[in-house]
């Protein structure tokens, strides 16, 4: 792949993902200074931080199922 290419699906996916600016320009200048095991070390971090996230949410989910349960049986 095209240098320009991947860094345009690199942007654009983070973007996608909703990660920062910061975070994005922080890949880029990774990726650019051809520093590959930072840049995956990188970007399997931010992937943890939204697989928390997303359990966070379903916590959330199912602490209002929980109440809509409960609810039910009042």
């Amino acid at each position: 792949m095209i240098m320009a290419d991947y860094k345009e699906t690199l942007k654009a996916g983070m973007e996608d993902a909703g990660l920062s600016q910061d975070a994005v320009t922080r890949a880029i200048v990774l990726y650019e200074s051809d520093a590959q095991d930072e840049l995956i070390r990188f970007l399997r971090l931010r992937r943890c931080e939204l697989v928390e996230q997303m359990h966070e949410s379903q916590r959330r989910v199912d602490r209002m199922d929980y109440l809509i349960r409960q609810s039910q049986n009042n």
